[in-house]
């Protein structure tokens, strides 16, 4: 019997537009419905009810269900229990709402499903991706000799950076070609700087790279969380006098935890004088570009052989979707490969535009698309502003927590990281004391669903943060989340100390 797959792909017939119009049309409205239910960001499901829920609906059937019902897991099961990150409330981590143009371009992207590795399979979307990377390259300050590719993110882009200076500093060093050759016995001599609160992708890489988590050497930082100079000369001087050789630097524009923007013009000179190929991991606060009130925190991001931007955070785009830029386009041919089938020497001599040639992916999304209609949809004056309030909104939300006796602040917002930790008011000898009071925090708070921090820690000691890239948020939340979680703090201490008493009694 001949079977029909027809109504499964996008193809000219009813049967395929209805399925396609009643899958969209019911995801649409999950959504919608879900965004007026959800008065807070997360349900408050606990692990194993959640995977308790996904195991079952994970038994998948030899004949297919109808669509109502496969909906209504979806729905009940997956979505109810997500973390809902257009919540003001979500505040943990550097995970954006996502803005509705980048959510409707989303659609097309994966209707088209567009390989960006060749022109030949992504004929419009290879031009959007890179008069896109123009774009940026203009307003970072470059010259039409720099270039870039859209990435997975920051990982993948800091990634990129530290590949493409470790095969230039081969070839300086030691007149090796390292895509050919490999790496020589002498690349152990080599040696990353970055600070103390640059990105753990940076080890990460270095690792991955054959050059070992032992190639990276940690710069202090001063009193603003910023990568001192200072120490920097100082662990290059040392190094060299070791017999290693210090080949890059990284400097940070809004560290994850602190969200501090290192002084890169001073980086930049330290750079320059010491022959070091200088990469900026703008991963986080790249948006300073179209800031109003803050771009001058970046103005000489121009400066940097590489930079890194994630689009997936202070841009507020649906996930993933970042950018690697150079200031050099030539770098690329560090990396550049061509293959008969996809992209032949020949398209090159062309001028046939093969993305694949400087990115460490071969199939790759048309992310470039969010970006596309998210500023003309909104234009960059209007996002500029967006950007600018979120920061603003945080240095007021830590001058709140200042204006608390039991609370303590360790930053000063840069960008719109607050990092914080409540103190008893009652005398205390334990600083784990004051860590598990922290730690009760930020679980309670979880477990209720209503507010969503991350904690960490800094020089031994647990402190909680809010990362604020909702432009939705306001002041009045803030203050209502402070008063909670002060109220939450009392308890939990009055708590701690009922059950230290009880134990020193039976003592």
């Amino acid at each position: 019997m001949e079977k029909s797959f027809g109504e499964w792909f996008l193809r000219p017939s009813d049967k395929s537009e209805n399925m396609y119009k009643t899958l969209m049309d019911k995801a649409v409205g999950l959504i919608a419905d879900q965004t007026a239910r959800t008065n807070q960001p997360f349900s408050g499901a606990s692990r194993q009810e959640i995977q308790s829920a996904v195991r079952e609906m994970l038994i998948i059937p030899a004949a297919g269900q109808e669509t109502d019902r496969v909906m209504e897991e979806v729905q009940h099961v997956i979505v109810k229990n997500s973390l809902w990150v257009s919540h003001p409330s979500a505040m943990a981590h550097l995970h954006c709402p996502p803005l509705i143009p980048s959510l409707a371009a989303e659609v097309i992207i994966n209707a088209l499903n567009q390989s960006m590795d060749s022109w030949d399979q992504s004929p419009s979307a290879t031009y959007v991706e890179t008069e896109f990377i123009q774009f940026f390259t203009k307003h970072v300050g470059y010259s039409d000799k720099a270039d870039g590719v859209f990435t997975t993110g920051g990982t993948q882009s800091n990634y990129m950076g530290l590949l493409l200076a470790r095969n230039k500093a081969c070839q300086t060093h030691f007149s090796v070609q390292v895509q050919e050759e490999g790496l020589p016995a002498e690349a152990g001599r080599l040696r990353i700087l970055c600070s103390e609160h640059a990105h753990f992708t940076v080890q990460k890489s270095a690792a991955q790279l054959g050059l070992g988590t032992n190639a990276v050497v940690k710069v202090a930082t001063n009193d603003q969380k910023q990568l001192c100079v200072e120490d920097a000369k100082e662990k290059i001087r040392h190094l060299r006098q070791q017999g290693l050789l210090p080949f890059m630097i990284v400097a940070t524009a809004g560290t994850t935890d602190f969200g501090s923007v290192d002084c890169i013009g001073n980086v930049a000179k330290l750079a320059a004088e010491e022959q070091l190929w200088f990469h900026v991991d703008a991963a986080y606060g790249g948006a300073l570009l179209f800031s109003h009130q803050y771009s001058g925190l970046v103005r000489d991001l121009h400066l940097a052989d590489s930079i890194t931007i994630d689009f997936h955070k202070l841009y507020c785009q649906s996930i993933s979707c970042g950018a690697f830029f150079i200031k050099h386009k030539q770098d690329f041919q560090q990396i550049a490969f061509h293959a008969d089938y996809l992209n032949p020497e020949e398209d090159h001599e062309d001028g046939v535009i093969n993305l694949v040639e400087k990115s460490v992916q071969t199939t790759k999304r048309f992310d470039a698309l969010k970006l596309l209609m998210t500023f003309k949809l909104m234009g960059t004056d209007l996002f500029g502003e967006m950007v600018d309030y979120t920061i603003s909104l945080a240095k007021e939300t830590a001058q709140l927590l200042k204006n608390e006796p039991c609370f303590e602040v360790l930053n000063e917002p840069e960008l719109n990281a607050v990092l914080f930790r409540y103190v008893p008011l009652h005398q205390y000898e334990d600083e784990r004391y004051v860590d598990e009071i922290n730690l009760e925090l930020q679980r309670n708070f979880y477990q209720s669903g209503e507010l969503i921090m991350a904690k960490t820690k800094q020089a031994g000691k647990v402190y909680l943060k809010f990362t604020m890239l909702n432009p939705l948020n306001t002041i009045g939340h803030m203050k209502t989340h402070i008063e909670r979680m002060k109220q939450a703090g009392e308890k939990i201490e009055k708590e701690q100390g009922e059950i230290r008493y009880e134990y020193s009694v039976r003592d």
